[in-house]
């Protein structure tokens, strides 16, 4: 009988997988017809959506997962921004290495973030931290050797296989093969022991320390995979770009990245990228309301937030079963 009930459920969990086969190969075939029916500036656009969906991934693993009111996001953009602008005007256009050159800074950033983030949380560490992204631009506009100041630094044309990356039809296919593979290294990243230590800190500390979870270890390995996720997209945005300045990376850029992972909701991975295609796509199409805009969107953020506290992602997570996180409830939703 167990045997049986053994096949049964084998049976099951194939005939499951066959059925989330079906929308993926749709979505990859949706994807890969994109470049057909869109002009160059619609195509820009989602770039620039693929960007901003590495950048909430990133700061949702600290803000969300981490549970730390950490505001280091636009420190990560900038220096991976402005290391892949040096390692394609110094060093090489491959555009394979231009991006590690960017993953490798942004990690280093994060690390360094990190420190204080063992000694302060809260407020305190919110503070710190966007000190330390200010601190940042701060040396991106007098560094004018290394960064050209206020000018900003012009990045040269990427190359991949020996071709230049030089439409937007071939930053697409580049840019979203990218944001694929990071996508599925933080999703199992998330589901290992590691995630799950994560979560255990956000909840409760001290119950964490009491099951073996090293807070400071995980602290410090969170911030450093935050910087590394955030790097890309800021290597990313610059070689979509051709040229990065110094206000790419103020508090206005911050605030929108907040923004993002609020909508998409807080420790949700499919929420993340939501957010980001919601506000990087939804500005554009109301540029045809002049003069309105603004209040659009506005209205469209307290909604959001007014009808689902939990965001997009829990929308999802609640109507879709194959979306469903099992990161996703904390404490303050039981």
């Amino acid at each position: 009988m167990s045997d049986l009930a053994s096949r049964h459920a084998v049976r099951g969990t194939r005939y499951s997988r066959r059925l989330l086969a079906v929308p993926l190969i749709l979505l990859v075939a949706l994807l890969a017809a994109v470049p057909v029916v869109t002009n160059d500036y619609i195509q820009y656009v989602i770039n620039l959506i693929l960007v901003y969906v590495l950048v909430t991934v990133g700061f949702n693993l600290v803000l969300g997962y981490l549970g730390q009111l950490a505001f280091c996001n636009t420190a990560f953009y900038g220096v991976g921004a402005y290391a892949a602008g040096l390692v394609a005007t110094h060093l090489t256009h491959s555009f394979v290495l231009v991006v590690l050159g960017s993953a490798l800074a942004g990690t280093l950033a994060g690390l360094l973030v990190s420190l204080p983030a063992l000694r302060l949380s809260g407020y305190y560490l919110a503070i710190v931290t966007l000190a330390f992204g200010e601190l940042l631009r701060w040396a991106y506009i007098h560094a004018d050797t290394v960064t050209q100041g206020s000018t900003g630094l012009l990045v040269p044309t990427p190359e991949l296989f020996g071709m230049a990356v030089d439409s937007q039809t071939r930053l697409y296919f580049a840019f979203i093969v990218t944001v694929a593979v990071m996508l599925w290294l933080v999703r199992n990243i998330l589901r290992s022991r590691f995630g799950r230590a994560l979560v255990a800190i956000r909840n409760n500390r001290l119950a964490a320390m009491s099951v073996g979870v090293a807070p400071a270890q995980a602290t410090i390995l969170a911030f450093a995979l935050s910087g590394c996720v955030v790097g890309v997209a800021g290597g990313l945005f610059a070689m979509l770009t051709s040229r990065i300045a110094p206000e790419n990376f103020g508090l206005g850029e911050m605030l929108i990245e907040y923004s993002m992972v609020m909508i998409g909701g807080l420790g949700s991975l499919w929420g993340s990228v939501l957010g980001a295609v919601l506000l990087t796509g939804a500005p554009e199409f109301l540029r045809n309301f002049a003069g309105y805009e603004e209040i659009i969107f506005s209205l469209l953020l307290i909604v959001v937030l007014r009808v689902s506290p939990r965001g997009l992602g829990g929308v999802l997570s609640a109507r879709l079963p194959f979306c469903k996180e099992r990161l996703f409830v904390s404490s303050g939703d039981r």
